[in-house]
């Protein structure tokens, strides 16, 4: 019994192996930048503008039209504004493939890095940051999609309270083969 045992032990590099080919051969990659407004109530500005850009890949897709995969990104906000907010973002993300349509709405929740600056002598501080995500990409053409829209919902330590901006952007994701 022992030598049947370690001969199906054999076997299972090889199970690892299928089974991570099977995975990376049902991922979807794409690279996306975005425009956004981002609504944080600072002292200087209420609203704040600037790209967000990064990279998303959904890993399983378990359930019939449902990908589970991940997310990496960063904002650069309020560039030439006195305010600024700058992070560097990860977590998971859930998004749905009806292929019948070309519409895929996703969810995400990001946490990270995020740095402010109010300005002028003002509040400016690196701290934790998180993020709740929702959007639509629309597929224009094969691997170019436009995301229509994307909101998101954030917190952001601060000396004075919690910011918590309210982001709604647009952009172009290019997903690669």
């Amino acid at each position: 019994m022992t030598s049947s045992l370690v001969a199906n032990l054999r076997h299972l590099p090889r199970l690892f192996l299928l089974l991570f080919v099977t995975i990376a051969a049902q991922a979807q990659t794409g690279i996306y930048i975005e425009y956004g407004g981002s609504k944080v109530d600072a002292p200087s500005n209420d609203w704040i503008y600037g790209p967000t850009f990064g990279l998303y890949t959904d890993l399983i897709g378990g359930v019939p039209f449902v990908h589970l995969g991940a997310d990496l990104r960063g904002s650069v906000l309020g560039i030439s504004q006195t305010t600024t907010l700058y992070n560097g973002l990860v977590g998971p993300r859930v998004s749905l493939h009806p292929h019948v349509l070309p519409f895929m709405p996703y969810l995400e929740g990001l946490g990270g890095v995020g740095h402010y600056d109010f300005g002028a002598g003002q509040d400016n501080s690196t701290k934790f940051e998180y993020q709740f995500l929702a959007g639509i990409d629309y597929t224009v053409i094969p691997r170019l999609d436009w995301r229509v829209v994307e909101f998101s919902y954030g917190g952001l330590s601060i000396f004075n309270g919690d910011l918590h901006p309210k982001t709604l952007s647009t952009g172009l994701v290019l997903r690669l083969p």
